[in-house]
């Protein structure tokens, strides 16, 4: 075997990893009462997945918020940490006014709306005045001081994936709709489906647009062959 096989191994395998999806699925929330936590988080109208018990030891809940592909995990034997710890936990929204009236409504105590100019800056009163993206926020704490932040997101920055929303999918099909057709006149007769599954594939694992664009035609490419 030739020195250059063996350089080339490592890199294939690499590249190989980088394709396997890791999706974060479950927080651990460390809680006090367990029966206090669950009625907190069903309140919020956060859906009821589990409540599993397995004698003195063990108990576990799992709850999830509303549109989200990550769930809450808590009980009793399932963590070691300090009730309280858990803090800087996001929720994404796409109107912080709104999602903050909505938790007001059910009777949760959430801070004023506040923005910051930029990463690390002081925290300034009311949502950001032009509604950008990533910088208005809100905060409120679970029975044990678990502490939550909503943070408002309308539009997504470049390759951050499908999201977990109808607005940031409708966002990414739109994108797509328009680099196929700027690839559709050149292109072998195929079928639309094809290649938005590659484009939008692609954006989800961070490609920009471009590279996206490319691996449409690239697979396109392969599935006429």
């Amino acid at each position: 075997m030739s020195s250059t096989q063996l350089r080339s191994e490592p890199a294939i395998e690499t590249a190989r990893a980088r394709l396997i999806d890791m999706k974060l699925e479950v927080i651990v929330i460390p809680v006090s009462d367990v029966d206090r936590a669950k009625r907190f988080y069903g309140s919020l109208g956060w859906r009821l997945d589990a409540d599993f018990v397995k004698g003195d030891a063990f108990r576990g809940v799992q709850f999830t918020p509303p549109g989200s592909s990550c769930s809450i995990h808590f009980g009793r034997g399932i963590t070691s940490a300090v009730p309280g710890s858990a803090q800087g936990l996001f929720l994404v929204v796409s109107d912080i006014e709104a999602a903050r009236a909505a938790l007001v409504d059910r009777g949760v105590d959430v801070s004023e709306v506040f923005h910051r100019a930029g990463p690390g800056q002081p925290a300034l009163s009311g949502p950001d005045p032009q509604r950008r993206s990533y910088v208005s926020f809100a905060t409120f704490s679970d029975p044990d001081s678990n502490g939550w932040l909503l943070q408002e997101i309308k539009t997504r920055l470049p390759g951050r994936g499908l999201g977990g929303d109808v607005a940031t999918l409708t966002q990414l099909l739109r994108e797509a709709e328009e680099r196929h057709g700027e690839y559709e006149p050149t292109a072998p007769k195929h079928h639309w489906s094809g290649w938005y599954a590659a484009y939008i594939v692609a954006r989800q694992r961070g490609r920009t647009p471009e590279e996206a664009a490319k691996d449409g035609a690239l697979h396109m490419k392969g599935a006429h062959q």
